[in-house]
C-alpha cells in the first residue's frame, strides 16, 4: 500500500507545479487599484456597522429607560 502511496506524491506534485504555471498574476498597477479598493470598502463597511452599533445601543437605552 505504501509504494501507491509513494507513486502518487511525485504525481500530485507535478501537477500542482504545471497548475502554478497556469497563473498569470496582476502587474503592479491592478494591485494597486484593488488594494485600494479592499481598503475603501473596510473603512466604508467599519463606518457603517459602527454607525448601526451607535444607533441600536442608543435605542435599547431609550426603550429600556421608561
Amino acid at each position: 500500500m505504501s509504494d501507491s502511496v509513494e507513486n502518487k506524491k511525485p504525481a500530485f506534485f507535478a501537477g500542482v507545479k504545471s497548475e502554478l504555471k497556469k497563473i498569470t498574476w496582476p502587474d503592479r498597477e491592478d494591485m494597486l487599484k484593488q488594494s485600494i479598493a479592499v481598503v475603501v470598502v473596510s473603512i466604508v463597511t467599519g463606518a457603517f456597522i459602527a454607525l448601526l452599533d451607535f444607533l441600536i445601543q442608543h435605542g435599547v437605552e431609550f426603550l429600556t429607560t421608561f
